[in-house]
């Protein structure tokens, strides 16, 4: 489990196949072989580490749902260490399990804000909810907006600056997790 609190900018140093390696130096200061980490908000598992470079090995569903497979070398990835008993949680329940992609559709300037528009399918759209928890490439944000096929947030400063949002541009595409609460009130409700 996650928080959606981003905590190193990696960078990807090879995608082969179904192996990703990513340069992570503050997040493998404690890492161990078997260890969970997020990767643009992808739940994967810590099969090599090699200096401050870690392996995690993608199955082919996790490529479909997400936008890894588009990865390449250089770019930069949103890593967090999975959360502890004892941590904060500063964002949101995030578990990692990418149910699809956005693609953004804007990014406009607010005053010191940026606001930033997704255009994603209807399957997910109903689980986003105004003033409600959203994961974007593991980034926890708010939703402040809804449209028929888009929802947008506001970025602050801080998300700006820590973490792989800004080297997106329109039309690039984000992995996203909508709020698991949503979709257990509804698996719940459709019970009755």
């Amino acid at each position: 489990m996650f928080t959606g609190i981003v905590e190193e900018i990696g960078e990807v140093v090879e995608v082969s196949g179904g192996a990703l390696r990513v340069r992570a130096p503050q997040v493998l200061t404690d890492a161990r072989l078997g260890d969970s980490v997020a990767i643009n908000g992808v739940d994967l598992t810590i099969a090599e580490i090699v200096g401050d470079t870690l392996v995690a090995h993608v199955m082919p569903e996790t490529y479909r749902r997400s936008n890894l497979s588009r990865l390449e070398p250089g770019e930069h990835v949103n890593l967090e260490r999975s959360l502890r008993p004892t941590d904060r949680l500063s964002g949101h329940i995030v578990r990692g399990v990418v149910e699809g992609i956005a693609t953004i559709e804007s990014l406009t300037p607010e005053g010191n804000a940026l606001i930033a528009r997704f255009q994603t399918s209807q399957e997910l759209l109903r689980y986003v909810v105004v003033k409600g928890p959203v994961c974007v490439d593991g980034v926890s944000l708010t939703v402040t907006e809804k449209g028929a096929g888009t929802f947008a947030v506001s970025l602050v400063q801080y998300t700006r600056e820590h973490t792989n949002l800004l080297d997106k541009r329109p039309g690039d595409s984000v992995n996203i997790e909508t709020d698991i609460i949503a979709r257990y009130v509804e698996s719940i409700l459709a019970a009755r």
